[in-house]
């Protein structure tokens, strides 16, 4: 492969918002873990776990994800005694390992509102359409209809270097999965809620929730074919003193 059809590559990645039923084998899971193992790591730690969500687990998170989130959209859109509800039975409250609602800084803010923006046009969800947006948001606790999730948990020991080791883990994860066909989704909504992950799962104590992925074979929906604005290298570039 040469550096141009590599960088082409690389450029025809994409999210993927909606995914076709279609089962994927247990070994191309382990082929694609296989090669996000040969990211780089701090000293070789590699301070991060994966949980493999298929079959009736993934139907079991999924729809425990649904009912908090449907619980949390009636107190979000509700009456100061709606929210006040929400509080006090407090089974739907968030129960992340990270700070998953921290407020974006305001020099990246207006990044997140354009893709926003920019997608909800792309699927015909007007701004006002608040039922519409809740339905949208719903998809993502079930995974776009992915028949696979991967959770992603991180070391809390070393909480900056997990996060990078894993964010690394994940880039390789999703261009395996991407050359075979595959797409996939990485979602920090599906840490919202760690509890109903780590009800399925063994997970150690010293490792908590970062994100999730959505892994299956793309289908020919609409959203699928939306591109987010790639940001100019001059933007993201230190300029010297």
């Amino acid at each position: 492969m040469s550096p141009t059809e590599f960088s082409a590559f690389l450029a025809s990645r994409r999210s993927t918002r909606d995914f076709l039923p279609k089962p994927v084998p247990r070994k191309v899971i382990d082929e694609l873990l296989t090669d996000a193992m040969t990211a780089p790591s701090w000293s070789n730690t590699r301070p991060y776990m994966v949980a493999v969500a298929t079959g009736e687990v993934r139907e079991r998170i999924t729809a425990e994800l649904l009912r908090r989130w449907e619980v949390a959209a009636k107190a979000i859109n509700g009456n100061w005694w709606a929210k006040v509800m929400f509080v006090l039975r407090g089974d739907a409250l968030p129960s992340s390992d990270y700070h998953v609602y921290r407020p974006y800084p305001k020099d990246v803010l207006p990044r997140s509102q354009k893709i926003g923006r920019d997608l909800y046009t792309h699927i015909g969800v007007p701004r006002g359409d608040r039922v519409a947006r809740d339905a949208q948001w719903a998809r993502n606790f079930d995974l776009f209809g992915a028949p696979v999730a991967l959770f992603i948990f991180t070391h809390k020991g070393l909480p900056t270097y997990s996060a990078s080791d894993a964010g690394l883990f994940m880039e390789n994860l999703m261009l395996s999965a991407h050359a075979r066909g595959l797409g996939t989704c990485a979602e920090g909504a599906l840490a919202i809620w760690s509890t109903p992950v780590k009800k399925e799962f063994n997970v150690p104590k010293q490792y908590k929730l970062l994100c999730g992925i959505a892994v299956g074979y793309p289908s020919g929906d609409k959203v699928n074919a939306f591109r987010a604005e790639r940001l100019p290298v001059a933007d993201i570039t230190v300029p010297e003193r």
